[in-house]
């Protein structure tokens, strides 16, 4: 019987430990990488914009993406969209930072189209009208050009 050994975290679920690059792209064990961030965390919105704003400006939008999924996650249910529709542009920005243009593309206009109900609230001081434009004007770039610079594509997350 050939049984493969999983990574497992320190509460048994299975987790991949390899070591990741600033876009999330795993490296071989033993490389060193960039370090994840903390799963579960429950912050106030402006921690949640300040966090992933660092990230974003770090060229690390993967790992913005997973500061904002812990806000959807944790956040009241009217706002769940909105921290899933930031999280989708931080994997979309992530996927074209990776080369996968089509991906990326798909990924920035969803997460804008899940933005729109927010557009004329500003949220937490988010610049919604501003992130949607943003997404579209890249996505359409990404579509026939070369992979973008995410550090360089990152977006102000507030006005």
């Amino acid at each position: 019987m050939n049984e493969t050994r999983r990574d497992r975290d320190a509460e048994g679920r299975a987790r991949n430990a390899r070591p990741r690059d600033g876009l999330g792209r795993p490296l071989p064990y033993g490389t060193p990488g960039v370090e994840r961030q903390p799963e579960g965390v429950v912050r106030t919105p402006p921690e949640t914009l300040r966090e992933a704003q660092r990230l974003l400006d770090a060229g690390m939008p993967f790992h913005a993406h997973e500061v904002f999924e812990d806000a959807w996650k944790s956040g009241p249910e009217d706002e769940r969209e909105l921290w899933r529709g930031l999280a989708q542009l931080a994997v979309g920005l992530t996927h074209s930072a990776r080369g996968n243009t089509g991906g990326g593309a798909r990924l920035l206009r969803r997460g804008a189209g899940a933005l729109v109900p927010f557009a004329g609230s500003a949220p937490h001081g988010i610049a919604v009208g501003g992130l949607c434009d943003w997404a579209r004007e890249l996505a359409g770039r990404v579509e026939s050009g070369p992979t973008v610079d995410a550090a360089a594509e990152a977006p102000r997350l507030r006005g």
